[in-house]
Formats: C-alpha cells, structure tokens, sequence
C-alpha cells in the first residue's frame, strides 16, 4: 500500500531514530576496531590478539558457554517434553517457574547460588550442612559457572522447544500410533527428529546469550581467576580507563564474532535438510503417563526446588543475618540489611531511583517508538521498514559489554555542534538501554497487530483522518494491552540490568545491577542479598501483573503466560 505524506514523514522519522540507535554504535565499534584513532594500526590489532590473556579468555568464554548451553538443552528439552506432551498437572505453575531464572538478572542469580553453598552459608550452618571452615565454595570455579549459565538459559531452549511442539500437526502424531509405534518410539522417532530445528535454534540463543552473559562469571570467576572476553573487556576498560579504547574494541568484536558463530553453527546444522510439516493445528493429545504421573511431577516439583527455590532461600537467609557466615535463628534475624539499602544507604537508594527512571523512561519512550513503527511493519510493509525490523535486533543480538563499548565509542567525545558529551553522564545509559530494549517493545505489538484487522484503519484512512489522528485514535486502542506487555518487559529487563551499565556507570549514576555487584565485590554479602531479595519480589510483582493482563494479549506476549 502507498504511503499518505505524513506517513512517510514518520517512516523518516523512525528510520534516522533506529539508525541512531542501532546502526550508528555498531558502525562506530567496528571503524574503530579497524582505524583504531582514526588510522590504520595494524599493531595493535596484532597486539590484542597476540596476547595471551585474549586468548585465555576466549578458549574460557568457548568452554563455559559451550558446557553451559548442553545444560541448558538437557534442562529445557525435559521440562518442554513433561508440559507439551503429557498430562502432568500444575502446567500453569510450572511454566511459571521454569521461565524464573530467565527473569532473574544473572548477578542475582550468580548471588544467590553463592550464598547456598560454602562453609559460610547461614542456610546451611543454619541446618547443620555447612562444609568444614575453609572450604572452598565450589560455586567460584570454571564449573560453577557453567552450571549456572546452563540454568540460566535453559528457560531460552524450554520456550524455543515448547513453541516447537504447539506447532506440530497432531496427524503426524496420530498416524505414528495408528500404525503401532508405541510412546516411546513416537517420541524417538518422530516428534524428536521433527523438534531439532526449534531445539538448535533454542540451543544456539543459549550459547549466544552465555557468550554475552557478564553477571555469572564477573561474580563468580573473577574472584577464581577464571576471565572470560566480557570480564577481560570489564577489568581492562576499569582498570585503564579510555585510554585503552582501541584494544576493548578489538575485543568487543572479537566478543560479536564468537556470539556470531552460534548462529552459523545453527545454520549448518539445518542446511541441507526441508523440517516442513503439512496436518491439523489442532492440539496434541497428552501422553497420559498412568502410574509413572506421580514420579513424573515429583521429578518437575524436585528440580524447581533445586534450580529455583533452594537458591532464593539462601538468598533471602543471608540478607536477614547481620554478618556473613552467622547461622540464621530467632536470636540472629533482623531486617537491618533491608532498612540500610532501602532508606540509609545513599548509593543504593540512588540506585533504586536511578534504575526506576531509566526503565520507565526507557518504557514510555519505546512504546511511542514501537506502536507507529510495528503498525506500518505489519500493516503497510516495505523493504525500508523490513530493514529497521532487521536493525532493531542488532543490539539485543550482540553481548551487552559490546553494546557498552560502542556507545562509549560514540559519545566519549562531545557531540558535534551541542558542544557536551554523554559520557559518564546517566543519558549514556539511557540510549544504551533505548537501543538493546527497542526489539522487546516491538515484538509484542508485530505479534499483537498480526492478529488484528487492519479495516478500522482503513475506514479512517478513507474518511480523510490523517495518521497522527489514527495513530491516536485507532491505533492506540487496540494495540495498548500489547504495547504496556512489551512496557513491562523492557522494565523489568532493565530495572536490574548490569551487563550495558557496567560500562557506563559512573560516580552518582549507579543502578540497581551495578549496586548489588559492588557490593558482592567488597566483601558485604548480607547487604547484597537484601538488595538482590527486593529486585527479585519487583519481579515477581511485575510477572503477577503480566499475568493479569494476559487475557487481553496475543499467544505469546509475555513468555511464562499461556
């Protein structure tokens, strides 16, 4: 369809914004990568990579991620297989809390793993379980870390692989069992070999978000040695300041170019082979497991309380001690960690305040961007409006510590003609989480709009109301339940955010992520977990009210909702 003026106006509009956001960073890490000050250097791009420390790094960030995403296909493709094939009970709950660690940030959950294990873990000495004095956490090793990524993303192979089987055309299930193949062969057989393109893509997200991930191995590995590419990119960058901007920026992409290689590995594993189905949408009949059920969803409930409960436990136990390694009991508890990070401590309530500005700023401002660009995406289409869909990934695809450098490159110097500079200023974090949040706005209102008729518009259109007007009037209306869904994803991604603003941070512009990591980092584990414990209830509140407005939102929407 032929777009009226004001509509190109606003396509204009909306393109130079994603090009700012989203094309500009990139393009200005890789020209600096390549023309390191503006000239060619090819010493120092030899230097990086030449030193040992780079590539100590990468063969860590290969390893953990690669160990850490077959945990995390082991964990994702059971629990998938138990919700979307049998007649377990508690589904419901149980998407809930299989999507949790995704939801937690991963220093929190880094945090609290930490806290569950080791001679000093009030839980444990609270129980009579703790270690002799003086051994080492198991937690702070090569392995701990791959454990805990593999937790952390398994959530991104569990939605990946249960999408996969809501797809599948019920007849080819049924014609297996008409023709006597048991369950289990169906399984093996069928569904299985018809699951690997969404397991591989699900497989790939997870090594590409454990290659990015900076929480678990800056809490967990630095104080091990154990230094992957983010980390290494943190401590030279903390360490040396900008004058050291060149060679982070041959580590940043060096960073984009291992995340990368998950996709490509995922595009060979497919290539050559056609996964398309024909058959019935209609739903699968569940696998009815008889007297295996009660071992089945024992199974499930014993696995949430390992992965998720027991972890959150020895969180909330250490904030409610007054010093590290104290057994909790009625003579111990207090609630003097929650009162010091709520009201007393002027870092921490700074960044309460800081990340809450941020997120919802971030919120607001992307679901006026989001709502006119999904609209004309979906509804008017054209290979301009294709190619911003395209570009709005890029930030959300590339490791966060990629994204940090690339807006430090771009506004290190003061911008041309205003004369000031964003950096070390809280307006750098902002444009840093405008641009990687963009695509989690976005996704719910395409998803939202593919489900609407565009008449409505159209009548408008044809009785003369211009596309502000529709936009306001029309638009907006049906378009708000999944706008304020993608709202609150962008929020409660960004509220506890660390992997973009450990980077940008600085003196009097601290967020929540950043606050909890420092304090881990100095030795003040209660008041970290107290901190970390009230981020965790924000998110759980913020799933609660997703979950409330899951009835008006399109299949989808929000991942742990039906």
């Amino acid at each position: 369809m032929k777009l009226a003026g004001s509509e190109r106006l606003t396509v204009a509009a909306l393109a130079a914004l994603v090009a700012l956001l989203c094309v500009l960073p990139v393009a200005r890490l890789a020209f600096e990568a390549v023309l390191p000050g503006g000239r060619l250097d090819p010493g120092l791009v030899l230097g990086v990579l030449q030193a040992r420390s780079t590539w100590v790094a990468t063969l860590h960030t290969l390893e953990s991620a690669a160990v850490g995403t077959l945990i995390a296909v082991a964990l994702g493709l059971v629990l998938a297989l138990l919700v979307g094939l049998t007649d377990i009970r508690g589904k419901t709950a149980l998407v809930f809390f299989a999507l949790l660690p995704a939801m937690i940030p991963p220093q929190v959950t880094a945090l609290a793993w930490a806290q569950l294990f080791g001679p000093s873990s009030p839980l444990l000495r609270t129980l009579g379980l703790a270690p002799p004095i003086g051994t080492p956490n198991p937690l702070y090793s090569a392995g701990g870390i791959m454990l805990l990524l593999g937790v952390q993303h398994a959530p991104l192979v569990f939605l990946s692989v249960r999408a996969g089987l809501r797809a599948l055309p019920r007849d080819l299930v049924e014609a297996a069992r008409a023709c006597g193949a048991s369950r289990r062969r169906v399984l093996l057989t069928v569904i299985l070999p018809v699951m690997t393109p969404p397991l591989v893509a699900g497989a790939a997200i997870a090594f590409v978000s454990a290659v990015g991930n900076f929480g678990i191995p800056a809490l967990l590995g630095i104080p091990a040695g154990y230094t992957v590419l983010p980390t290494l990119i943190y401590q030279r960058l903390a360490g040396f300041g900008p004058a050291i901007i060149g060679e982070t920026a041959v580590l940043s992409i060096l960073v984009g170019l291992v995340a990368f290689a998950g996709f490509a590995v995922q595009g060979l594993a497919l290539r050559g082979r056609d996964y398309r189905l024909s058959g019935t949408g209609a739903p699968l009949e569940p696998f009815a497991l008889g007297r295996w059920r009660p071992l089945a969803e024992a199974l499930v409930v014993g696995l949430m309380l390992v992965i998720v409960a027991a972890p959150l436990l020895g969180l909330l136990a250490t904030s409610l001690v007054p010093a590290y390694g104290v057994p909790l009991g009625p003579g111990t508890a207090t609630l003097g960690n929650y009162a010091e990070v709520l009201f007393r401590q002027d870092v921490t309530v700074r960044a309460f305040r800081n990340s809450a500005a941020l997120s919802l700023g971030a919120a607001l401002v992307l679901a006026l961007v989001a709502v006119p660009l999904g609209m004309l995406l979906v509804w008017r289409g054209s290979r301009l409006l294709r190619a911003l869909s395209a570009a709005a990934d890029i930030p959300y695809a590339l490791p966060g510590i990629v994204l940090g450098i690339a807006a430090i490159l771009l506004f290190l110097k003061p911008l041309p003609l205003l004369g000031f500079s964003l950096y070390n200023t809280i307006w750098i974090i902002f444009f840093a989480y405008l641009a990687r949040f963009l695509v989690l706005e976005l996704r719910p209102i395409v998803a939202g709009l593919r489900q609407l008729d565009p008449a409505l518009d159209e009548a408008a259109r044809m009785t003369g109301a211009g596309f502000l007007f529709r936009l306001r009037t029309v638009i907006l209306p049906l378009v708000s339940p999944m706008a304020a869904a993608g709202a609150i994803l962008v929020f409660m991604t960004a509220f506890n955010e660390l992997t973009v603003s450990a980077l940008l941070w600085s003196a009097g512009n601290e967020t929540l992520g950043v606050a909890v990591f420092n304090l881990d980092d100095s030795g003040n584990a209660p008041l970290a977990s107290a901190l970390a414990s009230v981020t965790v209830v924000v998110i759980l509140a913020l799933m609660a009210l997703g979950s409330a407005l899951a009835p008006l939102l399109p299949r989808g929407a929000l991942p742990w909702t039906k």
